[in-house]
């Protein structure tokens, strides 16, 4: 079609409120959503902000799928609702169903629960992350300034760190000093010796990132075999979350085959080692 042509369908009354019109059904077309240089954040349910919580959890697929079943086993034991679906530019062109069968965009999705003691608390998850390393930078250097600016204070990355089978630890690392006193007054089991050679990937981007947005960000991790899912590490993960923020988070008695059943889902068969392309420390752990 000729840029001549274009302009008359444009100019043209009708077809211009026809185009909008049609526009409004397609898969991303809250009329509240927000561009945010390569981030856009997509409001759901009519929700317009994040409103006041007592911190978020945020967790990727990585060693042992810890933290990023940990996430959704907490999400599905609990009253949850999306909020808001982050969407960015640097994520790979994967399109997915989701969950009421349309063709969604790669995204983070954030949910509010709330706990058996009506403590609220977010959480933000996705399926992948920027395969380049300054893409992985500039999202989560996005990401963070936007919850800043919605109110977070707190923000714990979940992962796993591999390791022996017979050590079964769960500590949490901190990004800054002020912040670290806190959480040892507190009875937090607060590590400054490891992971000794590092992290790397989103996730420990926002786990080390958070003084620089005025955000208390924290990487919580349990040990792990890491060479498959680890469903045990990541109840370990929750339960000792629980009991060093009182959040109240209620466990099924069947927890274990909840979350087997969630790493399932997330784990693929043959999942490719991107490691080597994304750092030059071989030693560091991925996020």
């Amino acid at each position: 079609m000729s840029l001549q042509k274009k302009n008359e369908i444009l100019s043209s009354p009708l077809n211009w409120s026809i185009f909008v019109q049609s526009n409004v059904k397609h898969y991303s077309a809250a009329e509240n959503d927000t561009d945010y240089m390569g981030l856009k954040i997509e409001w759901r349910d009519a929700h317009t902000e994040l409103g006041e919580h007592a911190m978020m959890f945020f967790a990727l697929p990585g060693v042992g799928n810890v933290g990023k079943v940990a996430l959704e086993g907490l999400n599905s034991c609990h009253l949850s609702h999306e909020i808001a679906r982050l969407h960015h530019t640097a994520l790979p062109p994967l399109a997915m169903l989701d969950e009421d069968g349309l063709l969604a965009p790669p995204h983070l999705s954030l949910t509010s629960i709330e706990s058996v003691t009506g403590i609220r608390i977010l959480t933000l998850t996705g399926t992948s992350q920027p395969l380049e390393p300054e893409h992985q930078g500039s999202m989560a250097r996005e990401i963070m300034h936007w919850l800043h600016s919605q109110g977070v204070k707190s923000l714990y990355v979940l992962a796993g760190l591999m390791d022996a089978p017979t050590r079964k630890e769960t500590f949490i690392v901190a990004s800054n000093s002020s912040h670290r006193i806190d959480l040892e007054s507190m009875g937090v089991d607060v590590r400054r010796n490891e992971p000794k050679s590092g992290a790397i990937g989103l996730a420990a981007l926002l786990a080390s990132i958070g003084p620089l947005f005025q955000i208390n960000s924290a990487c919580a991790i349990a040990t792990t075999v890491g060479s498959s899912g680890d469903v045990f590490a990541s109840q370990r993960l929750l339960e000792a979350l629980d009991k060093w923020f009182n959040l109240g988070i209620a466990l099924p008695s069947d927890i274990q085959s909840k979350l087997t059943e969630k790493l399932s889902k997330l784990a693929p068969t043959n999942a490719p080692d991107l490691v080597s392309e994304l750092t030059e420390s071989p030693d560091a752990f991925y996020m």
